[in-house]
């Protein structure tokens, strides 16, 4: 029993039962639930699961509460619930803030609508306006609480008349889908699905068909996605997954959709790749952006090249890149790719390695989102005359951006640039304009220098003397 308020907080605090139990929030227990549990002389009893999508109210029903009792009988507790650690207000009928639920439980599981058994208590605080005293901790009862978020498949696909093949396969079919990008991260944490793809005919219809339908080989059971509106031309709309319409492309040309399917909204845009992109990053303070790749497949956009990353400023090694020179609308960053292997890696909103300073030969694909980074532990000069056998290895020139080599005595019957030793990524050709691939170089000379990075040229060069 607690004597009265009256009588002096000093008194009070001999008599207030409190507890130091400590109790790891961030490992929920699995006990069964209890129908109630107590609450100093009073209860506790957990109200059933809690489906967010229905609760329309400011506040959400967790808890019946009977109140533990007082000698005084004019005092009024107020309530904290504590969970993980955090304490939030609740009233006497049980009730807390739906957003405090809602933002407890999407920072510690995510979005994703399953059902989370949450461990919490009670804390009674009785006041006589000047301090506040905790009379009473109830024992651990759980919140059981689902989420409110939309269906979210693992993966989606597009068909459409685009896809056209044979009669048998007119676009319309398993075999003619053509799977969205996805990032690595759960589809409730990033959902947000991207496909370029082209159409060479207009109006062309397309509808969208969940990973599970093409899973079980049935394309048209519950879960296809399109517009609401049959025909539906527009750039950006709504989607719905309950009786979904098919979209419609009005005009030849490629193009990339991207849908967001926790609002369920979809973008189409028309892609017009550049003919380069534009390196910037922490090499050079992130002011120029001279370094650059070349489209070198246009249905694809692909981009190829070579650029030097540094740290001068010990600020890592991050870049983007920018669609034109000192534009940032639109710049390619780690958002907009999904795959990053060999030395590439996603550092959130930039781009970067984790190889150290260096020359990188890379390979951008936009439109589905890969990026791969090799690292030039050595660059070689291999031909006739070295028999086509072993490398003369090329020092790179910080200072020019280039490789260079002396006394290498290359010979007119032909040589090449190869990148570590072998043969997958090379260059040849002419040497005003040299090639992933190309043909032998049959200039002669003693010195060579390689300038990969089309910092002052729109060419990949090199210069034999």
């Amino acid at each position: 029993m607690i004597k009265k308020i009256l009588l002096g907080m000093t008194l009070l605090m001999s008599m207030v039962s409190c507890t130091e139990d400590y109790t790891d929030w961030g490992n929920p227990q699995s006990n069964p639930q209890e129908e109630a549990v107590s609450f100093g002389d009073g209860s506790v009893t957990p109200v059933d699961v809690i489906n967010l999508a229905n609760v329309k109210t400011e506040k959400v029903k967790v808890a019946s509460i009977v109140a533990p009792t007082s000698s005084d009988a004019a005092y009024t507790p107020t309530y904290k619930i504590n969970i993980g650690g955090q304490a939030f207000d609740i009233d006497a009928e049980g009730n807390m803030a739906k957003a405090d639920l809602v933002n407890y439980i999407v920072d510690k599981f995510g979005k994703r609508p399953k059902e989370r058994d949450i461990d919490a208590t009670l804390d009674a605080w009785v006041s006589n306006g000047a301090t506040a005293i905790k009379m009473a901790t109830s024992e651990t009862f759980q919140v059981k609480a689902i989420p409110e978020a939309p269906v979210i498949e693992e993966g989606y696909y597009l068909v459409g008349d685009m896809f056209f093949k044979t009669k048998d396969q007119n676009g319309w079919t398993k075999e003619d889908a053509k799977a969205f990008k996805h990032s690595d991260k759960d589809v409730y944490d990033d959902p947000v699905f991207t496909i370029t793809f082209e159409t060479t005919k207009a109006d062309q219809y397309w509808k969208i068909i969940p990973k599970k339908n093409i899973d079980a080989d049935k394309l048209w059971a519950a879960g296809v996605v399109g517009p609401k509106v049959d025909g539906d031309a527009s750039m950006t709309g709504a989607l719905t997954n309950g009786d979904a319409k098919a979209g419609k492309i009005a005009k030849a040309g490629k193009y990339k959709l991207t849908i967001n399917m926790m609002d369920y909204s979809y973008t189409i845009e028309e892609v017009n790749y550049d003919p380069f992109i534009y390196f910037i990053g922490a090499t050079d303070g992130w002011k120029s952006s001279d370094q650059k790749l070349a489209l070198v497949d246009e249905a694809k956009g692909t981009y190829t090249g070579y650029v030097y990353l540094a740290d001068p400023n010990g600020s890592g090694f991050q870049f983007k890149f920018q669609r034109k020179p000192g534009d940032w609308n639109n710049a390619i960053g780690a958002g907009a790719l999904s795959t990053f292997s060999g030395a590439a890696t996603n550092e959130g909103d930039n781009i970067g390695v984790n190889a150290g300073e260096g020359v990188y030969y890379m390979d951008v694909n936009l439109s589905e989102g890969k990026i791969t980074a090799t690292k030039v532990e050595k660059m070689g000069i291999i031909g006739g005359f070295n028999n086509w056998e072993g490398d003369a290895v090329m020092t790179w020139n910080a200072k020019e951006y280039c490789f260079e080599a002396t006394n290498v005595g290359v010979t007119a019957d032909g040589w090449k640039f190869r990148v570590n030793g072998d043969w997958p990524i090379n260059l040849g050709g002419s040497i005003d304009n040299l090639t992933a691939g190309g043909d032998n170089i049959s200039v002669a000379g003693n010195t060579v220098k390689l300038y990969p990075t089309r910092k002052t040229s729109d060419k990949i060069f090199c210069t034999v003397k």
